[in-house]
């Protein structure tokens, strides 16, 4: 398949060399022009255990390439990944201005049928928002789908080649499917590919994080209660 990643950062550059990896033909878009060019030369901006091996491979054989040209990522590709950061302000509420931004001009750059993939942790609802954002600049088909990802940091690699789950919300059969197949791949031994509707899907990953939190805060308070009573 051909597939495009919008983002060429932490979660984006491992869903983009790992889809390569197995297969596909990918092409990273950021607007960062220095990442862009030293990704070109096989230069990494972060490190990751395994990465580094994956993306010489995959850009010797051609499966991987970088461009800052959203509208060029777009065109060549039937699916769209959106790994863009979502930063939360001091009250807490999620900056969403560039994916909704990405989204006008994926609606812009649309000549065909797309189905847009949003990687990016946000709030329930973002897919609706997002749809309708590129409903405004696109009367063509497409499919908004709600895949978090689930990625330790040095683990990364590993964690997207051999999953604990694949979490997708999406009520359209075909993306379903076509996401399915997608992440075949890496669930040959165990399907562990778990379906559900939009919002749930991002709920999914709000609800994974925060208990998470909540071990961390646990033991924070076991740690502080065994320092008073010397256990």
């Amino acid at each position: 398949m051909h597939i495009a990643v919008i983002g060429a950062g932490y979660v984006g550059l491992v869903v983009g060399t790992c889809f390569a990896e197995s297969g596909n033909h990918v092409v990273c878009v950021d607007i960062d022009r220095k990442r862009v060019r030293e990704l070109r030369r096989g230069i990494l901006p972060i490190y990751e255990p395994g990465l580094q091996e994956l993306l010489d491979r995959n850009l010797r054989e051609k499966r991987l390439s970088f461009t800052n040209s959203l509208e060029k990522g777009v065109e060549a590709s039937p699916i769209v990944f959106v790994a863009l950061p979502t930063p939360a302000s001091k009250g807490g509420r999620v900056d969403l201005k560039s994916i909704l931004e990405v989204a006008r001009r994926i609606g812009k750059a649309m000549k065909e049928p797309k189905t847009i993939v949003l990687k990016s942790t946000v709030p329930v609802g973002t897919c609706d928002r997002v749809r309708r954002s590129i409903a405004a600049e696109s009367s063509l088909d497409f499919e908004v789908i709600s895949n978090p990802e689930f990625l330790k940091q040095g683990a990364a690699v590993s964690d997207f080649l051999s999953p604990d789950r694949v979490v997708v919300g999406t009520q359209d059969k075909r993306a379903a499917d076509l996401l399915h197949e997608l992440y075949r791949p890496f669930m040959r031994t165990e399907d562990r590919f778990l379906l559900m509707d939009e919002r749930s899907a991002e709920l999914t990953k709000y609800a994974a994080n925060s208990i998470l939190a909540t071990k961390i805060s646990f033991m924070n308070e076991i740690a502080s209660l065994c320092e008073r009573v010397g256990a």
